[in-house]
């Protein structure tokens, strides 16, 4: 970590001193020197850093390396907050005028000390590194093709989505499982999968969750992550939600008021008469196990309980006794182990003869254990093949393994030495992940403008902080420090995570250097000159505010009690001046505390899904901010002082909900000017209330991702001009301003989006956009109330997009047949079509849609027979009939299987129906 504190204060000092340096004065050699020195040093510390676990004076040096490094940070960040406040151009502007302010003498003078009393720390600790040097030597040539990362990344683009383990060694234990599960037991069975962390039991069984023959065998399927700290309103609300998600049924209103009890009866009654199969993965106590099963009913109905956990107690005592079916999960074979590790390390390929012999030793180390080999196979991929002697220093780097230590701590040792291997760049975006909650999806958008505004991406020319900070992602995900969670359909990352042992890893280097905090309801005292503060389920009585003069970030998750604007005020007013990141998603706030506008170095807030209503002229001396998150709040519209952000990276606003209501996209206004903000690169949710608004999108230039609302017909020239000049737009989504208004979207005007992968279109459309059908990067389409005739040919139109692979149609066709034509939609795998109302017949040509995986059907309630050709979409997994005509649902129910029409869907693994049933929305696998 002091390597990556060193490298960001280092980029800081040289950005101060290229900067006009008429605040600085007689400090500027002084800061020189720091800079100098620290950047002397700063070749070391990889090297001291690996090696300080076995020397204790090492741990204090880069103890003292860390703290002078973070005090010079603290101290030039206080210097701006005095120096540069109020001045449109930082250091620039007025800089003569603020230098000979006799009121700011007295705060130089102190600033001058401090400056100075760090340069005689850096001498100090200078002096002990050369030192240090001579004795230890450096060998940067271990850790040369490191920094070649970036250039090298592209070539393993492909393999940043496998799984972890990539299912080598899986096809044996996945089949035992199954047929635990699948056996004749008639009455309940749990089935616990036990091993120690590492082994892949959550990727075994997420395989046999998925399987098909598992999934047609029950009417309802959850997945729930117990984890160590759960709590059991939460796990019982989250298997709620999932079981009414999959028979697309609003949860009843009345189950967010239920206590524990209540929500135990509930689940149990809904599972009564229901064969289902739910997995309880990672479960660390009896007691967890003993509370989760008291919701689940005493039947007779053959239902099964798929539980993970690393303790074997816990494994033998939910098995309700029966010790058959506990599944011990085993390390992989030599042999499997060497498959894994040339599939991760060479890409599939052979290892070359150079390596075997180190490649075999280092292998060795990792003792069949999925997750460590994926770690170091990981680090391998990066290094240069041709030179033994960097995967020799990897080997050696393991130091002390045949000590007798535990396995837990052998991972550990793998997995810190994929963290050691970092670029100093990637450890702190790395270490700043160990903020968040044990198994918490973490959304890609938001992390990358974190790490932007904490200061963690480092700026190139000509290539965005967005973009770099993106690489940043990709690269932790290739090196296996991170997951993938889940993409969206135009396959973009969208949530991320950490595996349990790197988590681990991460919270402790953190503790241990001072870097970040989890403040809890049991634990409200943190250290002094924290950094980074998370509060989890945190109780609005803290017993003080003390030692937040050096915060950078506070991230909240969850509330035990309502975090009010008085708390909040309270929190800001103990001195957290030098706050960057600000994160209030989901706080019971009715009004953003004046102190906020206080936050000179604020560069990201995040008030989504708060009560706020109003943002005020306040908000524009908050120069510095990067990014503002107002999703799903009550403010209606924003004050022109926003303009003043002339930083601002990120604007969202308004909101979004389901496809049933007509009302399901909502904005907010925006001063006019809003094309001052040239920095953008998000703009969601902004009101299109004047053509004039429509025009300033225009000078925009930077959108990558826009969002516009209550588009009037006459708008719709003026925004396709604006269109024309946003080159580089990836995401767009357009709403009319009433349901009948229609989107003139059709003019001589035609926008060439090169990059778009996603849009989504609001309202009547005359006919498809010229524009539209040329989109060669489009990969996702919604169409939602467009209502366009027969006679327009859509489908024709939109078939020849070359690179779709998700269509969804929601009232956005008003003929009765759809026809899929011979060659059309080559690479769609998604289709959907909703409530298109006059729709009789869906028709399917040959060698039409022959990537399709998934075709789902609701309210079409015209529809009496089931789509002709049907049999053509030979890769169709799944087919789903959702409030559909009776005559249909009676006819897909009651298939006779020597009809024509089973014969026509008996090759998809997936056919469901969804309807009505006593008030409940039911979806059943036939």
């Amino acid at each position: 970590m002091a390597e990556s504190v060193v490298g960001f204060l280092i980029n800081q000092l040289s950005t101060l001193l290229s900067q006009e340096i008429t605040l600085l004065g007689g400090l500027k050699s002084d800061v020189q020197f720091i800079k100098d020195e620290l950047g002397s040093m700063k070749s070391f510390l990889r090297e001291a850093e690996a090696k300080e676990d076995n020397d204790s004076q090492l741990q204090e040096w880069l103890k003292q390396v860390r703290e002078v490094a973070y005090d010079t940070e603290d101290v030039l960040d206080d210097f701006t907050f005095r120096f540069a406040r109020g001045y449109k151009d930082g250091f620039c502007g007025k800089a003569g005028k603020i230098y000979n302010s006799i009121k700011n003498l007295k705060a130089r003078h102190q600033i001058s000390l401090e400056i100075k009393d760090i340069k005689a720390r850096v001498g100090e600790i200078s002096a002990r590194h050369q030192r240090y040097q001579a004795l230890y030597g450096t060998q940067e040539r271990g850790f040369s093709s490191s920094r070649q990362a970036n250039a090298d990344f592209d070539i393993r683009a492909q393999s940043l989505f496998i799984e972890e383990a990539q299912l080598v060694g899986i096809d044996k234990p996945k089949a035992e499982l199954i047929s635990k599960i699948l056996d004749d037991h008639s009455q309940l069975k749990v089935v616990s999968v036990v091993g120690m962390g590492g082994l892949g039991k959550t990727t075994l069984v997420k395989k046999v969750y998925d399987d098909v023959a598992v999934k047609k065998q029950f009417q309802s399927h959850a997945w729930i992550t117990v984890s160590q700290n759960f709590q059991f309103s939460d796990i019982i609300k989250n298997l709620i939600q999932q079981l009414y998600n999959e028979i697309r049924q609003p949860i009843p209103p009345q189950v967010e008021s239920m206590d524990v009890l209540t929500l135990s009866e509930f689940v149990k009654d809904f599972l009564q008469e229901r064969r289902y199969i739910l997995v309880l993965d990672d479960v660390w106590s009896i007691d967890a196990w003993e509370a989760i099963k008291c919701v689940l009913p005493d039947s007779t109905i053959a239902s099964r309980v798929v539980l993970t956990t690393r303790i074997a107690d816990v494994a033998s005592a939910s098995c309700l006794g029966s010790l058959d079916a506990v599944y011990k999960m085993e390390p992989l074979s030599d042999k499997e182990s060497w498959t894994l590790f040339c599939n991760r390390t060479f890409q599939c390929n052979d290892c070359p003869p150079n390596l075997e012999e180190v490649a075999k030793k280092i292998l060795k180390k990792c003792e069949g254990l999925p997750l460590a080999i994926v770690a170091i196979g990981g680090v391998l991929a990066l290094k240069d093949m041709e030179k033994t002697d960097e995967w020799e220093i990897i080997l050696h780097g393991f130091g002390g393994e045949v000590d007798g230590s535990g396995k837990f701590d052998r991972i550990k040792r793998v997995l810190l030495l994929s963290y050691n291997d970092l670029p100093h760049y990637l450890k702190s975006c790395l270490l700043y992940l160990s903020i968040y909650p044990e198994d918490y999806p973490i959304d890609v958008g938001d992390i990358l403008l974190k790490w932007i505004a904490l200061g963690f991406v480092e700026e190139k020319i000509r290539i965005t902080s967005t973009d770099i900070a993106m690489s940043y992602m990709k690269e932790l995900i290739n090196r296996s420090l991170i997951q993938v969670k889940s993409t969206s359909t135009d396959g973009t990352l969208d949530t991320c995570g950490l595996h349990d042992f790197v988590r681990e890893i991460l919270v402790s280097k953190s503790k241990e250097q001072g870097f970040m905090t989890v403040a809890t309801k049991y634990y409200t005292r943190w250290p002094e000159k924290v950094r980074h503060l998370a509060i989890h389920n945190f109780t609005d009585n803290p017993q003080e505010f003390s030692s937040l003069k050096c915060l950078r970030s506070v991230v909240i998750f969850g509330y035990e009690d309502p975090l009010t604007t008085t708390f909040l005020s309270k929190f800001l007013s103990g001195g957290p001046k030098l706050l960057k990141v600000l994160d209030l998603d989901g706080a019971e706030l009715e009004s953003i505390p004046k102190q906020v506008f206080k936050l000179f170095h604020l560069k990201y807030l995040n008030l989504a899904r708060t009560g706020v209503k109003i943002i005020p002229k306040s908000i524009g001396k908050l120069q510095n901010l990067e990014a503002i998150n107002l999703v799903g709040t009550n403010v209606t519209e924003l004050p022109a002082e926003i303009l003043n952000l002339r930083k601002l990276r990120s604007l969202l606003l308004g909101g979004w909900g389901d496809y049933s209501n007509d009302n399901a996209v909502w904005g907010c206004k925006c001063p006019l000017g809003i094309g001052k903000l040239i920095c953008l690169e998000e703009l969601y949710g902004i009101e299109a209330d004047s053509d004039k608004v429509v025009m300033e999108v225009g000078k925009l230039t930077q959108l990558r991702g826009l969002s516009i609302t209550k588009l009037r017909r006459e708008d719709g020239q003026e925004l396709l001009s604006s269109l024309l000049r946003l080159t580089y737009l990836r995401e767009l989504s357009i709403s009319c301003i009433e349901e009948d208004e229609t989107l003139d979207l059709q003019h001589s005007v035609s926008p060439k989006l090169e990059f778009l992968t996603f849009l989504r279109l609001k309202g009547r459309l005359e006919r498809v956009p010229q524009w539209v059908t040329s989109l060669q990067s489009l990969r996702t389409l919604v169409l939602d109330n467009s209502r366009l005739g027969e006679d327009e040919n859509a489908m024709g139109s939109l078939g020849h997009l070359p690179n779709l692979v998700s269509l969804i149609l929601y009232r956005a066709y008003e003929g009765e047949t759809i026809c899929f034509k011979v060659g059309g939609f080559r690479k769609l795998q998604d289709l959907e079509l909703g409530q298109l109302t006059r729709l009789k017949w869906v028709r399917v040509e040959e060698e039409s849609m022959p990537s399709l995986r998934k075709l789902r059907l609701g309210g079409c309630k015209l529809m009496q027979e089931l789509p002709s050709g049907i049999q053509n979409l030979t890769r169709l997994e799944y087919l789903g009939f959702y409030e559909m005509s009776d005559e249909l649902m009676h006819k897909v129910q009651n298939l006779d299987k020597r009809s024509e029409d089973y014969q026509t869907i008996s090759h998809i693994p997936q056919v469901v129906i969804g309807h009505w049933i006593d008030d409940r929305w039911e979806g059943t696998f036939l």
